[in-house]
């Protein structure tokens, strides 16, 4: 069959998006086509052109036998800030606020549409680094874990509080909740994460920071390298925190349970794109 222009272009917009962060051969779509190199080339920079301008991401070509084309997903300044504008709204309803100063972020971690754009930025944020896969803590993170890692196509590492039969041999931490200052548990199957992983942290929410230094004490049982973390909201009003660096796309400060009350501000996602660009 041989296709035109167009619907060259149709395809491999789609193949491209749906394989981000990998490298594909020239050859499979001269293949795929029954085309000249020239003509795919062609087709190729016309995709980059779109692709750059729009802020959809950046399309990078290799030369050489081993060459190919990489689809990096990154999107514009606009769009991120459009997306924590969103998020915050969502967020800042008065009916989340749950008894301990708690919020309710079970429909945000379920809505589909949210967490990809979410993934979109959080994967922008770390678009200059090797991420070979992604960690969080069972339960409410895998959603956002998923989101970030299908922008990165890399693979998720979950950590669980307890050891199942199913997870094989297992490595675990002992760490202190921040919330509850008790000692708690993390267990990671050995088969999840390679040793000397590149990994990138997400969470839903951060108070003291307890849990995730949990997982950077696990991390180094696999001797990982922990090239950031992020997290959906953090609680802003905390002394103490156990650690500094860290991404958050919004902050939330003067709980008051009684009145059904807090504040919303920005975290200092769209601070850290610009200093990355």
């Amino acid at each position: 069959m041989k296709y035109k222009r167009s619907e060259r272009l149709v395809y491999m917009t789609q193949y491209l998006s749906s394989h981000p962060n990998e490298l594909i051969p020239l050859t499979y779509f001269v293949e795929q086509f029954n085309q000249a190199k020239s003509s795919i080339s062609e087709d190729i920079r016309i995709i980059k052109h779109v692709f750059e301008e729009d802020g959809i991401g950046a399309v990078r070509t290799t030369a050489g036998a081993g060459g190919g084309i990489t689809f990096h997903p990154e999107i514009s300044r606009k769009h991120a800030e459009d997306i924590v504008k969103g998020f915050k709204e969502v967020l800042g309803t008065s009916d989340r606020l749950l008894p301990g100063g708690y919020l309710y972020m079970s429909d945000i971690m379920g809505n589909p549409a949210l967490m990809n754009s979410i993934g979109e930025l959080i994967a922008t944020m770390y678009k200059n680094e090797e991420i070979d896969a992604v960690v969080t803590i069972a339960t409410k993170g895998i959603s956002l874990a998923n989101a970030v890692a299908g922008k990165l196509n890399a693979p998720v590492a979950i950590i669980r509080k307890d050891n199942k039969v199913t997870e094989g041999s297992t490595v675990s931490v002992n760490y202190v909740s921040g919330s509850t200052r008790k000692i708690e548990t993390m267990v990671l199957s050995k088969r999840t994460l390679k040793e000397g992983s590149s990994v990138l942290v997400v969470d839903d929410f951060l108070r003291a920071g307890g849990s995730i230094s949990g997982v950077m004490n696990l991390m180094e049982e696999f001797n990982a390298r922990i090239v950031g973390v992020s997290v959906l909201v953090e609680a802003k009003e905390v002394e103490n925190r156990r650690f500094k660096d860290y991404t958050s796309l919004l902050k939330v400060s003067e709980i008051d349970e009684y009145n059904q009350s807090f504040v919303v501000e920005e975290g200092n996602c769209l601070e850290y794109i610009d200093n990355n660009k």
